[in-house]
């Protein structure tokens, strides 16, 4: 066979998708897969992805008969990864929301253990609700739900980063506004005198610190 005709032969094997038919068995030992072929004289005539070629009779062996496969469904898009399952512990809940926010997973922690004891359900005679005894206003401000304990958790740990920004980093000024609110801390510049927010601030701290340590 001319070098020519078997160039061509190699591209049309490579270049064409194999589909239901027949191969063409060559006398150089190629197998060029055809969809018929018909013999007229002395020339055989392929019928080739919806062109022709004929070649010389005496260069075609035989034809074989295909044992036709269908091709493999496309493999199935690989799932987007879907997000790890949030915590269900509630200390855990608000170390993630603490890292969410920026702060201390300690710090938050020991705020969420004086405000409530971790307890979701807890509601405070003020009204206060749920992990970090959220008011309602407060709540509002974060877009947050109080009564979804994670959206409890975010929202605490936001307002406390908010709280810590405003005063500048001073733990016991953003503690007391978190307890009694800002008004207080900044009509007496600083912790207010009332017992129970100043048992509250030394509570945290001391939780803090122990902590820490």
């Amino acid at each position: 066979m001319p070098a020519s005709l078997t160039t061509l032969l190699l591209t049309l094997l490579l270049t064409f998708p194999a589909i239901a038919g027949e191969y063409a068995v060559l006398s150089n030992g190629f197998r060029l897969h055809v969809d018929s072929h018909r013999t007229a004289g002395g020339l055989v005539q392929l019928q080739i992805n919806q062109g022709a070629m004929e070649l010389p009779a005496d260069q075609v062996v035989r034809f074989e008969e295909e044992d036709y496969v269908a091709a493999p469904p496309p493999a199935p898009a690989a799932a987007s990864p879907q997000p790890a399952p949030a915590p269900s512990d509630p200390k855990q809940m608000v170390a993630q929301a603490a890292q969410r926010a920026g702060l201390p997973a300690a710090f938050v922690q020991s705020v969420a253990a004086v405000e409530s004891g971790y307890h979701a359900n807890a509601v405070s005679p003020k009204g206060a609700i749920g992990i970090m005894q959220l008011m309602p206003g407060t709540a509002a401000d974060h877009a947050a739900d109080p009564n979804d304990p994670r959206q409890n958790v975010d929202a605490g740990a936001m307002h406390l980063r908010e709280l810590l920004l405003k005063y500048h980093g001073d733990m016991v000024k953003a503690l007391a506004a978190y307890n009694a609110g800002p008004g207080a801390v900044d009509r007496y510049n600083g912790l207010p005198p009332y017992p129970e927010t100043q048992a509250y601030v030394q509570r945290v701290l001391s939780l803090y610190e122990k902590a820490q340590r």
